[in-house]
């Protein structure tokens, strides 16, 4: 096993990681009735295509460099404000429903 891993270039550990968290962040978006965690799973989607803007970015020369670390910052601060108006929403359905589930039962 060791062995295997040092024979893996950085490039292809972290688009092993990224696809790794990409799945975690995907199964818990999909499997989860809780908002919050729903949100917290498209978080961790988000910082997946992250890390391949930050490995990419690191593998390219010049411009094409720089390029890969604003779309990262650029991602970063759309996640922020999608993770802002996320929580908002979860507030105000909270104080309507008196809950954050998203699957209820209506009998």
């Amino acid at each position: 096993m060791m062995n295997l891993l040092e024979n893996i270039s950085p490039l292809h550990l972290s688009l092993l990681f990224s696809s790794a968290l990409f799945c975690l962040g995907l199964v818990t978006a999909l499997a989860r009735s809780n908002t919050i965690l729903v949100l917290l799973g498209v978080e961790l989607m988000l910082n997946a295509a992250n890390i391949n803007f930050i490995a990419f970015a690191g593998r390219s020369q010049g411009a094409a460099a720089s390029t890969g670390v604003l779309f990262a910052i650029f991602s970063i601060a759309v996640a922020a404000a999608e993770a802002a108006v996320g929580l908002a929403l979860i507030i105000a359905i909270y104080r309507h429903r008196r809950s954050v589930r998203l699957r209820t039962r209506t009998n």
